[in-house]
């Protein structure tokens, strides 16, 4: 006689991958995300002003933007925001509410034009398809810069835009991709080249073999992070991969970084990450590539606190932080 357990145990699929605590992918192909599934509406928000809109940007693969507008103070142009997501590569989206909260606040605060780019996810669409999305969501941006560039111009890039104070930024695998744009830039025009006046990169997504600092001691959280690498970047480099080890061998060279005047690096003091982005500011400060860099730790918060957590005291300040940082001239 067959018992209920082994009847549900022979109905169940079978996992193949588990990404936890964010995917699972079954033997049967099914994939199942956990989070970062929600859509929030395009629109204006009644508690920032901003208006909101999502606009198809490569139809050959379906990536889009969303677009964000605030109630802007002002007749002349204003800088731009070029964001990116994060999630690992494999979660969220430019419509999760969360981001769509934050951005909202960042156009708001900051009084800019943000593009949130919407890219392809892992694993179904394993890296690099999201570093080609993202630049060419980039080239898109780009040929608004130049009379003719685009066919069908976006009115709110044409009409409110500064293409002289562009700005790319992103948290956790979104600065992940936009460290990578920026070197690429210094190499590949995206057609025609932007004036990138700085990086803001939030408790960046880099990652290394050798652990270091808290890595060394919290092995389950070392465990995890390793284990989602291995997801979305089918490499025989692992976690050493240069395109999540900015150091590792193959890595662009930090002297790529020339295009970016400036650069800010926000990381939490309770993020598993924390340590790879003090690296990173090590490193760059150390590199020739010859612009300035800043570095702010929220010492008792966790990763992409500002995002699950808007309205708290820090979240604010990083908010804020970034639209200084925006809005702060080099000298």
């Amino acid at each position: 006689m067959t018992s209920l357990a082994n009847d549900i145990d022979s109905t169940t699929p079978e996992v193949s991958i588990e990404a936890f605590p964010y995917l699972r992918v079954y033997k049967d192909g099914t994939i199942e995300r956990l989070a970062g599934t929600q859509v929030a509406p395009t629109g204006l928000d009644p508690q920032t002003g901003v208006v909101s809109k999502d606009v198809l940007v490569v139809p050959q693969t379906g990536v889009s933007a969303r677009l964000y507008r605030p109630e802007l103070k002002t007749d002349k142009p204003v800088p731009l925001v070029v964001y990116f997501h994060g999630g690992g590569f494999f979660i969220s989206s430019t419509g999760d509410p969360v981001y769509h909260n934050s951005l909202n606040k960042l156009a708001a605060e900051a009084q800019i034009i943000v593009v949130s780019v919407n890219y392809r996810l892992a694993p179904e669409n394993p890296l690099p398809t999201a570093y080609e999305d993202c630049w060419e969501a980039l080239r898109w941006v780009s040929s608004h810069s130049v009379e003719g560039g685009v066919q069908s111009p976006e009115p709110w890039l044409k009409d409110h835009v500064d293409f002289d104070r562009v700005f790319l930024a992103g948290d956790s695998a979104g600065a992940n991709v936009a460290h990578h744009l920026i070197c690429r830039i210094s190499e590949q025009d995206p057609s025609p080249r932007l004036k990138i006046s700085g990086l803001a990169s939030i408790q960046p997504y880099f990652w290394g073999e050798e652990p270091i600092g808290s890595e060394v001691h919290d092995l389950v959280r070392k465990t995890m992070v390793d284990r989602w690498w291995s997801v979305v970047c089918p490499s025989d480099k692992g976690n050493d991969d240069p395109l999540i080890n900015p150091f590792a061998e193959g890595a662009p060279s930090l002297e790529g970084l020339a295009p970016c005047p400036k650069i800010l690096v926000l990381v939490a003091g309770k993020d598993i990450l924390r340590d790879r982005g003090w690296l990173y500011y090590e490193k760059v400060a150390k590199s020739t590539w010859g612009g300035t860099i800043d570095i702010m730790e929220t010492p008792e918060e966790d990763h992409v606190f500002h995002i699950l957590n808007p309205n708290s005291e820090n979240a604010k300040a990083l908010i804020n932080r970034l639209a200084t940082f925006v809005n702060q001239k080099v000298i």
